[in-house]
């Protein structure tokens, strides 16, 4: 499957796609607005960060405990149900007077539940699409994702200079209860696809088995770390300036597009995997720039080249699948949104405390730093275990 036309002919996929437009919009939207009122609130970087990203690190628990239920129990019925907690979630942050406590605690609620939602629709995308579509319908997915984040930060920064963030915050909670409508009724009941029940014993014993292979592991974690640091640089825009954040959100945002179109569509699938290495480079370098403390303009421009670094994501979830069986692929694929979302997470307090200690600028520059020593180490380890692995087949 190479062709856009062949993808949205596929049963299913335009009102998956929209179902999760919805969703996105309602996130990014929800999250600006979130962002913003705690800052006007507190006048802090780190606790402006961790509302807008920190509640990724609570679907860490949900990983533990929950993950086996994204292959065990039924998807629709699952991204419905989710929709609308997130929906009820975000009307109760609107509420005027809620402590800056009761905020993270339904901020840390959400985000458990949220921890079985990119293993169930990564899961249900494999089974609506055939194999050889994919990557291509990962990239449309991830294109949208882009789409929506320019959208809805720019219309969450035009409606923040109108309206109130909590009134922000109950547009969001409609998009959710909108995005929760387009699954019940765009998506056909399917059963779970794998037997047995879900538990906490079975998620422990499949996220050993997937957490077991050497090569799985290198690839998480090229997934997880690079990333997780820039998004940590992308949880300061608010605090480096409050003005252009929407702005800078949006350049974010349509470099990601850019990056999701050119891997998914204009790369040729036997060049990809060697792109793994350079994108996540792009990732976290333009962010270096950072230590002159560049105005508005030449900001957007370098957070918009670093961020078509996130097609990476594209060719690692490609090799990901390469070497997970197909009864596994929604709980390898929740184990690494989840993974991701939690090193997002930990990006985003880092990011805040390095801010609070010295400047939103310097922060940006240090985690670009990490970012760009953990993928030179992993690229280092990848080519010694190719080697390693060379050797035993000559061996034998």
């Amino acid at each position: 499957m190479r062709s856009y036309r062949t993808l949205f002919r596929t049963l299913e996929f335009t009102p998956f796609l929209l179902s999760f437009a919805a969703f996105a919009a309602a996130q990014t939207i929800g999250g600006l607005a979130l962002g913003t009122l705690v800052f006007r609130a507190t006048g802090s970087p780190l606790l402006s960060a961790v509302s807008m990203f920190g509640p990724q690190l609570a679907q860490l628990l949900g990983a533990a405990f929950l993950l086996s239920g994204a292959d065990r129990l039924p998807p629709r019925a699952i991204l419905s149900g989710l929709a609308l907690a997130f929906a009820a979630g975000t009307a109760v942050l609107a509420l005027p007077g809620l402590p800056v406590a009761a905020v993270f605690a339904v901020l840390l609620a959400q985000g458990l539940v949220a921890s079985l939602g990119g293993g169930v629709r990564s899961g249900l995308l494999n089974e609506i699409l055939t194999k050889d579509g994919y990557v291509l319908g990962r990239s449309v997915f991830n294109m949208l994702w882009g789409l929506m984040q320019v959208a809805g930060f720019a219309t969450g920064g035009a409606l923040l200079t109108l309206l109130a963030p909590r009134t922000c915050l109950l547009l969001a909670a409609a998009l959710y209860v909108m995005s929760a409508l387009a699954t019940r009724l765009g998506l056909t009941a399917r059963p779970p696809r794998s037997s047995g029940r879900p538990s906490v014993s079975a998620t422990w014993r499949i996220n050993g088995l997937l957490w077991s292979s050497h090569p799985r592991r290198l690839t998480y974690l090229g997934l997880w770390i690079p990333n997780g640091l820039v998004v940590g640089c992308e949880s300061l825009y608010i605090s480096y300036d409050p003005g252009a954040a929407g702005t800078l959100f949006a350049c974010a945002a349509l470099g990601m597009f850019v990056g999701d179109v050119a891997v998914g569509r204009l790369v040729p699938p036997a060049l990809r995997p060697r792109l793994a290495v350079p994108l996540r480079l792009l990732l976290a370098a333009p962010y270096l720039f950072f230590v002159l403390r560049p105005g508005v303009t030449l900001a957007a421009v370098a957070v918009a080249v670093a961020s078509v670094g996130f097609g990476a994501s594209l060719v690692l979830q490609e090799r990901l699948m390469s070497l997970t069986p197909d009864d596994l692929a929604g709980q390898a694929l929740g184990l690494h949104f989840v993974g991701m979302s939690t090193l997002q997470g930990v990006g985003a307090a880092l990011a805040g405390t390095a801010a609070q200690l010295t400047s939103p600028a310097a922060a940006m520059t240090v985690l670009a730093v990490g970012s760009v020593t953990v993928t030179l180490t992993l690229a280092a380890l990848g080519r010694h275990e190719a080697q390693r692995r060379g050797s035993v087949s000559v061996r034998g």
